[in-house]
């Protein structure tokens, strides 16, 4: 079987999505993450899934990657990673609230919080979002397809404008390393 029309469709697909963003609204997230590696802060990450592990590859990439070498490193914790903790909250609370859960044991005004969301509607990601603001946290969305909730909730965002989940997933994580690759020179 051929399948090279359809690998043509989607990396054309792709390319048209990469193309349509805006660099000012990628800027200005990576302002935030400089500011709160200059200022000590904590950025904490979430998301569901696929977002879950674009998620713990920030962390990586910005703990790692982007402090090699500084003084001032950043501060990047994954929600999503610690399995245990992630499913007793589930079990015992409820799965939306998870990683509130997570955050009222460690955000303090000022961090970052970061939510990835494909649809922008995971409740969990939500729910982090509004508990941040409420924590006077500084707030950003990586979302896709009409930005949904986490969108209208947060103070920066980098929207993909897509109603294709794989895009969208495939963007995020290459918004990842277009920001360590440029903060950590």
């Amino acid at each position: 079987m051929d399948y090279t029309k359809e690998i043509r469709k989607y990396l054309d697909t792709e390319r048209e999505v990469l193309a349509a963003l805006d660099e000012k609204e990628i800027s200005d997230v990576m302002n935030v993450l400089e500011e709160a590696r200059l200022q000590g802060k904590r950025v904490f990450v979430c998301g569901n899934g696929g977002s879950a592990s674009t998620a713990s590859h920030f962390c990586v990439d910005f703990n790692k990657g982007a402090s090699e070498g500084k003084e001032k490193r950043h501060d990047f914790e994954c929600l999503s990673d610690n399995i245990p903790t992630l499913t007793a909250i589930a079990n015992d609370i409820c799965y939306e609230d998870v990683f509130v859960e997570l955050l009222k044991n460690k955000l303090h005004q000022g961090d970052v919080v970061i939510g990835i969301s494909g649809s922008g509607n995971s409740m969990n990601v939500v729910k982090a979002m509004e508990y941040a603001n409420e924590k006077g946290a500084v707030t950003v969305g990586l979302v896709g397809y009409d930005g949904g909730k986490v969108k209208q909730l947060v103070k920066h965002s980098i929207h993909v404008r897509i109603d294709n989940m794989q895009i969208v997933e495939d963007v995020h994580l290459a918004m990842d390393h277009v920001m360590m690759f440029v903060l950590g020179r």
